[in-house]
């Protein structure tokens, strides 16, 4: 009896020997490699610019965008306090290949966006590039805080329609040129990391 606990007890520390080795092993798939990050190719990519004209009360032909929403005692033409904070706006502005207002538009961007932080300029956004070319048919779906202040903000893509149709991946977003707070233009670098 005392010769079987013997093996029992031999058995068990090899196999806790064994188990030790294994999970301490850098190879181990327990315990990747901390320095091997996988790189991510994009497997489409877009850059596009869109124009943003914010109705001021005296420029209805040419607005894109209109404030819906401000805090209490606020107006609907002129954005509130510093910061714009409680403003949300509505836009459908054209798109364009490149930083041209008056370039033949190849979609729109269609959406909102709120500004919603007191002590910073930031907004979230959520809207939809439709493009109608002879190169893209469809749509793109975006989402995500925009921090004004940074020079490049990442906004995720979170789908989309047509040539994009379940599209997914990350867009750079740069504010290309502003005219006080009536005019601005966005350049859009899309990078495309799931494409259907």
């Amino acid at each position: 009896m005392a010769r079987a606990r013997s093996t029992t007890s031999s058995i068990a520390q090899i196999i806790i020997l064994l188990l030790i080795s294994f999970f301490s092993s850098p190879s181990s798939a327990a315990y990747p490699a901390a320095t091997k990050k996988k790189q991510y190719k994009p497997c489409k990519h877009l850059v596009l610019f869109f124009h943003d004209i914010i109705y001021n009360g005296e420029n209805a032909a040419n607005a894109t965008s209109a404030m819906v929403g401000a805090p209490a005692g606020a107006n609907l033409t002129i954005l509130a306090d510093k910061f714009h904070f409680g403003n949300m706006v509505v836009f459908d502005d054209p798109i364009t290949l490149d930083n041209n207002l008056h370039s033949p538009p190849v979609g729109r961007a269609q959406g909102m966006y709120v500004y919603d932080t007191k002590n910073t300029y930031t907004a979230w956004l959520g809207f939809s590039f439709v493009l109608n070319t002879t190169d893209y048919q469809g749509s793109i779906n975006f989402i995500g805080a925009d921090p004004l202040m940074n020079k490049t903000r990442d906004i995720s893509v979170v789908g989309g329609t047509g040539d994009f149709f379940m599209h997914r991946g990350v867009a750079t977003v740069m504010t290309d040129s502003f005219e006080g707070e009536v005019y601005f233009r966005l350049s859009v670098d899309i990078n495309f990391y799931e494409c259907w």
